[in-house]
């Protein structure tokens, strides 16, 4: 089977390469090779490589900055997938492309499901229900949403709350917004399920489909798990978990609303797929373990 993945330098890009790896031939493409605010760019490598499955993980993802960056925003992640859904369906190719809880307001009081109407609150979040639109509208092509990304690279809420935990002995975080943290891992190595059984002979429908780690949590909650797992696992902290305080979001104000809850009902991916999906702190506890070795499951 021959691959395509763009975004190779993201989060989820870096967790594919791997996951992706025994299935077949993997092109993975970051920024470099394959430029999405150029118009064209990544479809012409499609047409050209005529791969088997395209997935894309390229996206502008900075929420805040797309507030003065709207036009940006929705050529990243609206145009250039249109483009590449396009292209793929040209070429018989099925496309697997990343969306985000941001697409909802938030105001549902459970969990979304995937047939819920859209009403995102800010300009990343329309442009990647924009995105949703032009990559379904172009062929039997996939789109995964999730929530609340992790993995050990990059500049993440791992990351940032294990550094104030060690330069602070006082963190306030959110604690009136709630949702899933979902690893990338646990991202790529869903997707590589959904590859192979596009491969046989009982195969999901296309669509859109839910993807997120199992249970909820707040920001406040996620942060408190972490300063815990870390400090048993021997990592010197000078934060406790009983000093990440519960702050609202008004305590830090963004150019971008967010939605208040981000929980997404997965069953539908789950029945398709013949999967569980780990509860969120089995997941954390797997970037962790990557970040600080000793750290308990």
């Amino acid at each position: 089977m021959r691959l395509l993945v763009f975004g190779r330098d993201g989060q989820v890009g870096t967790a594919l390469t791997a996951a992706l790896a025994p299935l077949g031939e993997v092109l993975a493409f970051g920024r470099d090779g394959a430029d999405f605010e150029v118009p064209g760019t990544a479809a012409a490598l499609v047409r050209r490589e005529r791969p088997d499955v395209v997935v894309n993980a390229a996206a502008y993802t900075a929420v805040d900055k797309a507030e003065s960056e709207p036009a940006r925003a929705r050529q990243i992640n609206a145009v250039a997938p249109g483009e590449v859904a396009r292209a793929a369906a040209e070429v018989g190719a099925r496309l697997i492309h990343y969306s985000t809880d941001y697409v909802f307001d938030g105001e549902k009081p459970s969990a979304y499901v995937e047939t819920d109407a859209t009403a995102p609150l800010n300009v990343y979040g329309v442009s990647k229900r924009d995105g949703e639109v032009a990559v379904l509208q172009a062929g039997p092509h996939f789109v995964l949403r999730t929530s609340w990304v992790h993995a050990p690279g990059g500049n993440n809420f791992i990351a940032k709350i294990l550094s104030l935990a060690q330069s602070r002995e006082e963190l306030k975080v959110i604690d009136d917004q709630v949702g899933a943290p979902t690893s990338a891992r646990l991202i790529a190595e869903t997707t590589a399920t959904l590859i192979d059984r596009l491969a046989g002979e009982h195969q999901p429908p296309p669509g859109i489909y839910h993807l997120a780690a199992s249970g909820e949590t707040s920001w406040n909650g996620y942060a408190r798990f972490i300063v815990d797992a870390a400090s048993r696992a021997g990592l010197a902290l000078r934060a406790r978990p009983e000093a990440v305080l519960p702050v609202p979001s008004s305590a830090f104000p963004t150019p971008a609303r967010r939605p208040r809850s981000s929980r997404l009902a997965t069953l539908k991916l789950r029945d398709a797929l013949g999967i569980e999906l780990p509860d969120w702190r089995e997941d954390v506890l797997g970037t962790l373990r990557t970040l600080v070795p000793e750290t308990a499951s």
